[in-house]
């Protein structure tokens, strides 16, 4: 059918701030959410910094009992989810109906209601919990709910319980590119006429000492600056040395243009592209000719029916690695030619750190928001340029400027690539 896809709703949860409002403040703000690790005790080890959550209380979206029973990154995206759903306008109390007082309903038909989640890991606190457990005192005093609080699916599948969607609720697992492919997914969806609307974004939690572990072994996170955390994630700077692990969620709500306007919805914007490719190169490193990623961009634009000239703006998946940096701009040099050096394009990871499967989510809701409040967020602790990656990063402080085309593009460890395109409605 290749429906006309649009965007009603839109939910944050961030190391710079837990609602769409705060998140775009600090985005046109340049604000740091970079800071010591406070979630455990980092003393030993080389990272000591990382891009946390803060003042995160989940009972303010989720019933205190049903909370106990989530791990922190389904809390993230049942938190965003609601945030999304109720800027949408499809969420209603079934009390008047005589169902369960307090209890959220879905305003639509929820059998043409998905799910598409993207999630790298998983609830890692869970799985540390309860393997020390094991070790100290016997498998018996494990946690009870071990396997449903750890396992990537709980997130789509807890959404879908409190709101009874019943259409397909699918967890995409693809690294780094996870939630941009969900929101592929999700379109795909949408466009098929499976469903007519999808919930659909990433969520990440992973600060805890296993995962900042693992990466510290693969040299992949900042270490060099853990008396200076806010100037720790700095992509395309030729001093930078990794980047900085952050957590969060970001969740949209799409549907089909024909069912957001029969039902009176406030249109964001136009979901209008998605493209996916895979480099076949390296389990980690990127492809270093930016082949495989600049494939991704141009299916994307292809898929959106934009030429490469009409994007304003460029979400770089920018982590602020050696490899990545210059890598990911031949890849957009090689899919925008030359107009790379005239459109904008930044990474907001140097304000939320690399929040893994949630930056999919948290990256298209700036994309967004650059369309609808027209402005180009920066890239902080820009300072001393890479040779290598010589484009308009927008550096250190915001832009303002007309926006009707905007581009994010994620890059996920094992080679996968994913680019999402979102257009000005009209």
């Amino acid at each position: 059918m290749n429906r006309k896809v649009v965007v009603t709703g839109m939910g944050a949860i961030s190391p710079i701030g837990n609602s769409v409002a705060e998140f775009s403040a600090s985005l046109k703000a340049g604000k740091s959410g970079v800071g010591p690790i406070t979630l455990f005790d980092a003393s030993e080890f080389d990272v000591q910094i990382a891009a946390e959550v803060k003042n995160f209380d989940p009972t303010r979206w989720i019933d205190k009992k049903d909370a106990r029973k989530m791990a922190r990154f389904t809390q993230f995206a049942v938190a965003a989810a609601a945030q999304a759903l109720e800027q949408a306008g499809l969420v209603e109390s079934r009390s008047a109906d005589g169902g369960e007082e307090g209890k959220p309903r879905l305003a639509c038909n929820p059998e043409k209601t998905g799910i598409v989640l993207g999630n790298g890991i998983g609830g890692w606190e869970v799985v540390e919990e309860s393997f020390r457990k094991m070790i100290t005192s016997g498998p018996r005093r494990m946690l009870p709910l071990t396997v449903p609080l750890m396992i990537n699916n709980e997130a789509a599948g807890n959404i879908s319980m409190i709101y009874g969607t019943k259409g397909p609720a699918f967890t995409q697992v693809t690294a780094c590119a996870s939630g941009t492919d969900a929101l592929g997914q999700a379109l795909d969806l949408i466009r098929s006429g499976r469903c007519d609307v999808v919930i659909s974004g990433g969520t990440e939690a992973a600060i805890v000492p296993f995962a900042i572990g693992g990466f510290q072994m693969l040299k992949a996170l900042s270490t060099k600056r853990n008396h200076e955390p806010e100037k720790a994630s700095r992509p395309f700077d030729a001093d930078r040395d990794g980047f900085v692990m952050g957590e969060g969620a970001g969740i949209l709500i799409l549907e089909s243009e024909e069912h957001a306007k029969a039902r009176g919805a406030k249109i964001l914007a136009e979901f209008a592209g998605y493209g996916a490719t895979a480099d076949a190169y390296h389990i980690t490193a990127p492809d270093p000719s930016g082949e495989g990623g600049a494939r991704a961009i141009k299916a994307a634009l292809e898929d959106a029916e934009v030429k490469p000239e009409e994007v304003q703006y460029y979400n770089a998946h920018g982590t602020s690695t050696e490899i990545n940096d210059p890598t990911e701009t031949k890849m957009i040099k090689i899919a925008f030619g030359e107009h790379a050096y005239k459109m904008k394009v930044s990474s907001t990871k140097s304000m939320t750190g690399h929040c893994i499967a949630g930056g999919g989510g948290l990256e298209a809701i700036a994309c967004i928001l650059a369309i609808t409040e027209g402005f180009y967020p920066p890239t902080i602790n820009l300072e001393n340029p890479d040779p290598e990656c010589d484009l308009d990063y927008v550096p250190n402080q915001v832009q303002y400027g007309t926006i009707n085309v905007a581009a994010s593009g994620s890059l996920g460890f094992g080679g996968h690539n994913g680019v999402v395109v979102f257009k000005r409605y009209y």
